[in-house]
Formats: structure tokens, sequence, C-alpha cells
């Protein structure tokens, strides 16, 4: 019997639109929020003014916290000003000063709830800002003791020190002892002074005062040694001068004493007191804000009773309802659902069902009726297009194997080259080596043949062996040391090209392998080289990525900027670019490039002379490592017959992926974003 009157409750209410029946739902809530906005509003007004009170209260007890920690702050401002005096530092005690005594006065004293209370707290306050007036004047005093009576005759018992040893003459007179003795307690006595001045240790302290004693018994010593006048007058002027330094040194005891004193007694004691007053003060502040908040709490319970209970009475009568204008609803949707899922499913010979019916809903299933016929002709349309678009697929495929393959030729082709150049460089030094060995070689059976004849060797032909085997060795040292370096070079520089990994290395000693590697192409073609690489650039990177950038732009320059032997300057500098950034500029006053050329440098496949072997993958290679592996940014700056300058500007720690140079990880090709250029 449940199915057939839902059925016929679901007929009447499909009978009336569906923003109608939504809009019946609308009205009874509508009734509910204005019955409860009448019992909140009452509550309301309680609930202001309990909460008034809790605002109140937290905001004194703000006032308390600054006032505390400006007040612990200020402290702290004094006792760094009584190590390290300085203007700025009091410049902040000043104004930090200024700022308690406005909290006070401004806003303690104005605060409904602190008003009359802080009358404690300000006599503390006082007290304690007055006392570092009164400590500021004794630092100035112990600065002006320690400057005239400690510094002054210090510095006039160092000169007379200076005086007694230019009198001495020399280091075996019968002073000499003693006055060396004096000298290093007078060195001692004056690095525990200073220390004991900085940092009030009493070692120091102990330290200067056992050290001035030493130099008052050596003087009397010097006394009966001195061999002359100026040495008695001056050791006489030394005695004066320590017993003041002595006195110099009780009085700054005494005055640092006094400071320890004002600092513990007025200063910490001052603050100890007023953070009391604040603490008593925050106490109140936490006994009123609980009333005023069992007040809030009482006021908010007896509300939220009220709203539980009409809102459970019109929640009944808003449920019934919705219920049944969701069946009227649902069921309906649920009919149109089902052939959704078996359109979805790819079953369009089902008919959808409801579309006789005059309602929004009827009116969506007609619109899915529509949506199934649609679909039947998008099939056949999808087929025609999923065959186009693997053939496409296959195509790219094969187009990007290409280009990847062309990419690694060119790169094996720049290193192969480096190769053969190297070879061909270290081939000298070691044909010299081999020829100097082999004269050694011959030279030493001669001089064994002329050793073990029967006639005398003599001086010369010995000294003519000995000069002979000398230069023989430092001419084999050096050519050995200059071909050990080229393949050290070379190493290094295949090493990292041939291994992407990330490691930090020193830009100027990687520039310097590079070009050592590079030194064969300029013996070829008239080609001066600049290198400007300061020392300390320290970068964590690729050296590979770098060495293959350096070198695709130097050949680039040789085959393209100078072509036909014409004769030039490269020059390749680097300077840091603030914190984290580096700037390379590789600049040549070659051939240039016209404005047509700049807008296309850095596209892969073009070349201006692929008629001469010319793949155009060199600057493209180069974009791509500086943009991707580096994470930096290439700019081009170029004038026909003026030359043309490559800027790099890459960060310290290189942003980019572990991929390979040149391609993404799924071996798509990664083509520039944009080419940066000048004309």
């Amino acid at each position: 019997m449940a199915a057939p009157v839902r059925a016929r409750v679901v007929g009447l209410l499909r009978a009336v639109p569906i923003r109608w029946r939504i809009l019946s739902i609308a009205a009874l809530n509508s009734a509910v929020v204005i019955v409860l906005a009448a019992l909140i509003w009452n509550g309301a007004q309680v609930l202001g003014s309990a909460w008034e009170d809790v605002r109140q209260v937290r905001e004194s007890d703000k006032i308390l916290a600054r006032l505390e920690s400006e007040t612990s702050r200020l402290q702290n401002l004094i006792h760094r000003y009584i190590n390290q005096p300085s203007s700025e530092l009091f410049a902040e005690i000043l104004l930090l000063r200024e700022a308690v005594l406005g909290t006070l006065t401004r806003r303690a004293s104005t605060d409904p709830m602190l008003a009359g209370s802080v009358a404690q707290l300000e006599h503390s306050t006082e007290r304690f800002l007055n006392g570092f007036g009164e400590l500021r004047g004794l630092q100035t005093t112990i600065k002006k003791t320690y400057d005239e009576q400690v510094l002054a005759p210090a510095k006039d018992m160092a000169g007379l020190y200076s005086i007694i040893e230019g009198a001495t003459g020399h280091r075996d007179a019968l002073i000499w002892p003693s006055l060396g003795k004096s000298r290093e307690a007078f060195t001692a006595m004056l690095v525990a002074a200073n220390s004991y001045y900085l940092t009030l240790a009493a070692a120091s302290a102990e330290d200067a005062r056992r050290n001035t004693e030493t130099i008052e018994k050596t003087i009397p010593v010097m006394l009966d040694l001195a061999d002359n006048d100026l040495q008695r007058m001056a050791l006489q002027r030394l005695e004066t001068r320590t017993q003041a330094l002595q006195e110099g040194l009780t009085k700054l005891s005494e005055q640092l004493s006094n400071r320890t004193d004002l600092l513990r007694n007025t200063i910490d004691a001052s603050q100890a007191e007023a953070i009391g007053e604040i603490d008593e003060l925050s106490i109140k502040m936490r006994q009123r804000e609980q009333k005023a908040q069992e007040t809030f709490d009482r006021t908010l319970t007896d509300i939220s009773r009220r709203v539980l209970l009409i809102a459970a009475i019109f929640l009944g009568i808003i449920v019934a309802a919705g219920v049944l204008i969701a069946l009227s609803i649902r069921l309906p949707l649920q009919q149109i659902m089902t052939a959704m899922r078996a359109i979805a499913l790819g079953d369009y010979g089902r008919e959808v069902q409801g579309i006789q019916a005059r309602d929004e809903v009827g009116a969506m299933a007609r619109a899915v009726e529509v949506f199934r016929e649609n679909a039947i002709a998008k099939r056949k349309t999808e087929d025609e297009l999923r065959a186009s678009k693997e053939k496409a697929e296959s195509a790219l495929f094969e187009l990007n194997t290409a280009q990847q393959n062309l990419i690694d030729a060119e790169r094996l082709a720049a290193l192969g080259g480096l190769v053969a150049g190297v070879a061909h460089e270290v081939n000298n030094p070691i044909g010299i080596s081999l020829t100097v060995a082999s004269s050694f070689a011959r030279r030493s059976e001669i001089f064994e043949t002329d050793l073990r004849s029967n006639g005398a060797l003599r001086r010369s032909q010995l000294e003519e062996f000995v000069r002979t085997s000398r230069d023989a060795a430092q001419q084999l040292v050096a050519n050995l040391h200059r071909a050990a370096e080229l393949i050290q070079s070379f190493k290094q520089v295949a090493v990292d090209r041939s291994h992407a990994e990330r490691r930090q290395f020193n830009l100027s000693e990687a520039t310097d392998q590079i070009i050592a590697s590079l030194r064969p192409v300029l013996k070829r073609a008239p080609i001066g080289l600049s290198v400007d690489v300061p020392e300390g650039l320290i970068i964590d990177g690729y050296p590979g990525s770098y060495g293959q950038i350096l070198t695709n732009l130097f050949l680039n320059a040789v085959s393209h900027a100078f072509a036909d032997g014409r004769s030039g300057t490269i020059a390749i500098s680097a300077r840091a670019r603030g914190a984290d950034d580096v700037e390379i500029n590789f600049t040549d006053d070659g051939a240039g490039m016209t404005p047509d050329v700049q807008r296309q440098a850095f596209d892969p496949f073009f070349t201006t002379r692929r008629n001469e072997g010319g793949t155009g993958l060199g600057l493209h290679i180069v974009y791509n490592l500086v943009t991707q592996q580096l994470g930096g940014r290439m700019m081009l700056e170029s004038r026909l017959g003026q030359g043309t300058t490559f800027r790099i500007i890459m960060p310290r720690t290189a942003k980019g992926g572990d991929t390979t140079d040149e391609t993404l990880g799924d071996g798509t090709a990664q083509w520039p974003n944009r080419t940066m250029s000048s004309t």
C-alpha cells in the first residue's frame, strides 16, 4: 500500500512547479528565522553587557603585557649599553623609555579597569627609569677614569720602555733581562686591564694587579743596573707612571663595583618590583574576567535552551514537508539518472522516461533524450577522429626521435673535436720530452764511456754533464707537467660532460679547464681570448652543462662570427649579481647578426651555414641548458658588423631538474619559450 500512496502524493505535488515547492520550504525557514531572531536579540542585550566586561578586561591585560614586555626589553637594552655603549643603543633606550612612560600615562591611567591601581606601578617604573640616568653618568665616569688614569699612564709607560731600550744599546747589557721581564709584565698587565674593563672578570683584575706589582719590583733592580743618566731618568719616570696606573686600576675597580651595585639594587630591583606589580594587577584582571565570563556563559546557556526547543518544533514540520517535496523531485530524477548512466556506458538504445511531464524535471528528461540522440551521432565522429589521431601521434613520435638523434650527434661531434684538438696539443710537450730524454740518454752513455776510460776525468767534463743533466731534467719536468695539466683539464671537462651530476664547483677553475680544452681551436684561427672570472664564485649545479654552454658558444663564434679566417677577440667575463645570481658575458667583435637572424637564433635547426655542415642546434642546446637545467635567463645583443654579446644570468644554486639538458622526462624536445634580442 505504501508504493501506491507514495505515487499518488508524488503525482499531486508534480502538478505544482518545483519553484513553488522550494519556496514553501523557504517560507517555513523564514518563520523559524524570525522567531529565533527575536529570542537572540533579547539575549544579545545581556550578552553584550557581559562581553563588554570581558573585552575590557582583555584590553587591560594587553596593556599590562605590553608594559611587562617593554620593561624587560628596556632592562636588556640597559645591560647591553653598559657592556657596549653606542649612540644607537642610547637612542633606542630613550625611545623605549618614552614608550613605557606613554603607556603608563596615556593608556594605563585612563583604562577603566586599571585606573586607580597603577600608582605603585608608576612609582616603580619611574625609579627604574631614573636609575638609568644615574647609571649612564657613572658609566661616563668609568670611561673617563679608564681613558685618563689607565690608558694614558700605560701609553706613557710604553714610550718610557722604548726610551730605556734605545738607551741600552745592546742586548748583552746587565739591565736587559730585568727590562725584558718588566716589559712582558707590562704587556700582560695591559691585556688584563682591557679584559677586566670589557668583561669584569675577576681573574683579569687579579692578573692586572699581579703584573703591576711585577713592574714595581723590577724598577729598583733596573735602577741598580742602569749605566747612563737617560736610563735612570726614564726608570724614575716609569716608577711614577706605574704608581699612577696602579691607582687608576684601583679607582676603576671601585667604580665598576659601584656600577654593578647600581645595576643590581636600582635597575634590576626596580624592574623586578614593577613586574611584581604587573603580576598582581594581572591576577585581579583574571578574577574580573572570570566573573564576566560566568555571566556570559550563563546567559548563553539560557538562550541556547530556548533556541533548541523552538528549532526542534519547526524542524519536525520542515522535515515532513521536505521529505514529501524531495520525493516529488527525487523519483523523476532517478529515472533521468538511470537513462544518463546507460548513455555513459554506451547503451544508447534505452529510451528516457518522463518526457511527457510538464514540470522542470520533464524538461530535463526531454533534454537528456536530445543528448542521447547527439551521443549516437558523436560516437560515429569519434571513431573517425581516433583513427586520425593515432596516425598523427605516430608521426610526432618519429619526429621527436629524429630530433633527439640530431641533438645527440651534435654533442658527440663537439666532444670529438675537442678530443682531436687536445690530442694534438698534448703531442707537443710529449714529443719534446721524448727528444730531450733520448738526448739525455745518449749524453749519459758518452759520460759513462769517459768515466770508464783509463784517462782522468776532468772537472769541466763533470760540470758540463751536471749542467746538461739539470737542463734536461728541467725541460722534462716542464713539458710533462704541461701535458699533465692538459690531460687533467680535458679529463675533468670530459667527465663533467659525460656525467650530468650535480655538485659544487668553482666557476673560475671550471672556466680555465674548459678554455684549456679549447686552446687547439685558437691555434688554428687568428682569434684572441680574454677571460675575466673572479675567484670565489662557487656554483651548486651542473659543471657538464656549463662546459657544454661555453663550448657551444665558442664554436658558434669561430664558425659564424669569425668565418673564413677572420681575426678578432672573444671575451668571457663573470661577476656576482646580488647574493643569489651570477652574470656571465660571452662577447665577440665578429660579424654580428641581422635582426632577422637574432629573432631565430635560438630556434632549433636554424642555421645560416647549412650548406657548410651547420645543424642549427648549437644555440638551441645552449638556451635549453641555461633556462631548463640551470634555471637561468639568456639574452642576445648584436649589431651587424659590431659583434655579438650573450648575457647569461643563472642562480648560484641551479633550479633545474635532473632530466637531460635538452629533453623532458618523456623524451619530448623542450623548445625555448621566447628569445630576448636587441637590434
